[in-house]
């Protein structure tokens, strides 16, 4: 156990937003900062309470070499300090870890831990090559060709896809299940005026880059593509020879999601419903085969498991990180937990994957589900580029 907790309540995650949607033109971190600002206020929390920050980040914007000092800033919270933290999709679960083990150890009494990206505009950025002719150097576009080339395994995410079907025996008509799977569970989530979601969602005030003036709200995700069993039939695989379609597959968005990490007394002491208590029990990596990135979560969250003194029968919930149907699919094999009981109330597959805080939101569900069972020990898993994995082992329960 890590001797750390997350005050019940004390969290939030914005809807996430398409590419190139409503908040697009806004700068990751100003907007985290509001959304945590209005957090903090709603919640009662005083600024003298935190005494370490770190902000997950992994798409540079304006600003971010400045990263978590700035964001502290923004926040009235100028003596605060703390690491900024990028490790593609796990980030959010690699935050937390770190936030654990400075509670754990001391360190930090109460870490403030936000979460912020944009894959809509992202970076182009040149790298000077003086020894290359004519002295021209290298261009990247941060996002697309990240996202299409592995320096290492030489391939794209999609190949990643395409490599753990064909290694687990997987067609496109089983993704395609998975995939009516996970949207009817997204469906649980806005049932009754979307009132799961309300538990920790926070409306987003759409402005202009200035953040002057308003022009409306984001109020609910924004993206969430329509999904039938006779449209995704329809779909062919985006490589020849694939089986991976557009509609087994997520899409990049844009949000923010955050969280104090705390002890054991504060944590009650500063939770929304003191009889809930939610302590962070371990934590777990993995790296795969070259190329083989969805089958990476399982290890991982069999990592963690172990650093908890806990085996996956022991799991009443689990929520992933699931870019791509297979990955679930990877998942269930390899564990035994069944795939129609992981993901309930969404998944990234469905509401979108704005990298940074896509697994703080993913984490935040599963406290929330746990809750309305009234207890339990759930895990978080999610793949992240370079074939690796990162996980986490949570349990809620009665704090009397």
């Amino acid at each position: 156990m890590t001797k750390a907790y997350i005050p019940y309540g004390v969290y939030w995650s914005t809807p996430f937003a398409k590419w190139q949607g409503s908040i697009a033109h806004l700068n990751s971190i100003r907007l985290a900062a509001v959304c945590a600002r209005r957090m903090l206020d709603e919640r009662k929390v005083a600024n003298g309470l935190i005494d370490l920050g770190i902000l997950g980040i992994t798409n540079p914007q304006l600003g971010s070499f400045y990263g978590l000092p700035w964001l502290t800033g923004m926040l009235g919270l100028a003596s605060v300090p703390g690491p900024t933290v990028q490790q593609a999709c796990a980030t959010s679960a690699r935050a937390l870890q770190m936030a654990a083990a400075e509670v754990a150890l001391g360190s930090a009494k109460c870490a403030l831990v936000v979460t912020a990206d944009r894959c809509s505009n992202g970076p182009i950025v040149h790298y000077p090559d003086p020894t290359a002719p004519g002295g021209n150097g290298h261009t990247e576009k941060w996002v697309m060709d990240n996202f299409g080339h592995d320096p290492y395994a030489k391939n794209a995410m999609i190949d990643t896809a395409e490599n753990v079907a064909r290694r687990v025996g997987v067609g496109t008509a089983e993704m395609n299940e998975v995939v009516l799977q996970r949207h009817a569970q997204y469906q649980d989530a806005l049932a009754d005026g979307r009132a799961f979601q309300k538990r920790y969602m926070q409306d987003v005030a759409i402005t202009d880059a200035g953040f002057r003036k308003t022009s409306g709200t984001l109020a609910g995700d924004e993206g969430v593509f329509p999904t039938s069993a006779a449209g995704l039939a329809k779909l062919k695989p985006v490589k020849p020879d694939g089986t991976v379609t557009f509609g087994t597959q997520t899409h990049p968005a844009d949000g923010n999601a955050g969280t104090l990490v705390t002890t054991r007394d504060l944590a009650r002491e500063l939770a929304t419903d003191k009889a809930v208590q939610i302590e962070l029990l371990g934590f777990g990596q993995a790296r795969v085969d070259k190329g083989h990135m969805p089958m990476a979560p399982a290890p991982a969250a069999l990592a963690a498991l172990r650093q908890a003194g806990l085996t996956m029968k022991e799991v009443d919930a689990v929520k992933t990180h699931n870019p791509f149907a297979v990955n679930d699919i990877a998942f269930a094999r390899e564990t035994g937990f069944a795939l129609d009981r992981m993901n309930n109330y969404g998944s990234s597959l469905i509401w979108g994957h704005p990298q940074g805080p896509t697994g703080m939101r993913s984490v935040i569900e599963l406290i929330e589900e746990l809750v309305l069972r009234g207890g339990g020990t759930g895990v978080f898993s999610g793949c992240a580029a370079g074939d690796s994995a990162m996980a986490l082992v949570l349990r809620v329960s009665s704090a009397r």
